[in-house]
């Protein structure tokens, strides 16, 4: 299985660099991007785990089996 970089490690990255930067007291000017698989959570733990697929299929460009696996991992 290949490597296929997603929202969600994207999202995982932006918040280690957010504590290095703040870690570093260095101050970001831009506001802060809300989470973009807010809804696909909210979906995966409100149980309607096909629409989270769905969506998150929609957000990321990934097949069905990446989408359904990547869902299943979600930290709801």
């Amino acid at each position: 299985m290949r490597y296929d970089p997603t929202l969600e490690a994207l999202a995982r990255i932006e918040r280690k660099l957010d504590l290095v930067m703040q870690h570093l007291e260095i101050r970001d000017s831009a506001p802060p991007q809300p989470d973009p698989l807010a809804d696909v959570r909210e979906l995966a733990r409100r149980g309607k785990t096909i629409q989270a697929i769905k969506a998150y299929r929609e957000r990321t460009g990934v097949g069905l089996k990446e989408a359904k696996e990547a869902v299943e991992r979600l930290d709801t």
